[in-house]
């Protein structure tokens, strides 16, 4: 499972919307996502720690870009864990600081968030099951 979500390569196939992954290295990358508008958006992250195999954070870079008219931070952290005779417990956790009038939204952004990463979990048990 670690080599699958360590490789930003490997994010259009479980992490929602990801349609492309450019300029990965293993400190940073870029994501192209669709949007419901039919544009790309790129979004660039940072790999801000990774303790193989278990451990993986990564954060948005939000300054200078689109997203930090509404956006002051956004990390997504990712833990692998035994689960037994079951396999590996994935457990994803986002961390999204609003900025500006956009925290009157914010209830909308935590259900947006979960749902998202409700997705990528299902996906990743999704290519879990088709592998084993």
């Amino acid at each position: 499972m670690w080599s699958l979500v360590a490789d930003p390569h490997h994010m259009p196939r479980w992490w929602p919307r990801v349609q492309r992954v450019e300029d990965a290295s293993p400190e940073a990358f870029t994501v192209v996502f669709g949007s419901s508008r039919g544009k790309p958006v790129r979004a660039d992250f940072t790999r801000v720690k990774a303790e193989r195999p278990r451990f993986l954070v990564w954060r948005q870079e939000v300054d200078e870009t689109p997203f930090e008219r509404f956006l002051a931070g956004a990390e997504t952290e990712l833990r692998l864990s035994s689960d037994g005779e079951r396999g590996t417990k994935v457990e994803l956790e986002a961390r999204e600081r609003l900025r500006g009038l956009s925290t009157l939204g914010a209830f909308m952004v935590r259900r947006a968030t979960r749902r998202r990463l409700d997705e990528a979990l299902e996906a990743l048990a999704g290519i879990a099951r088709n592998t084993t």
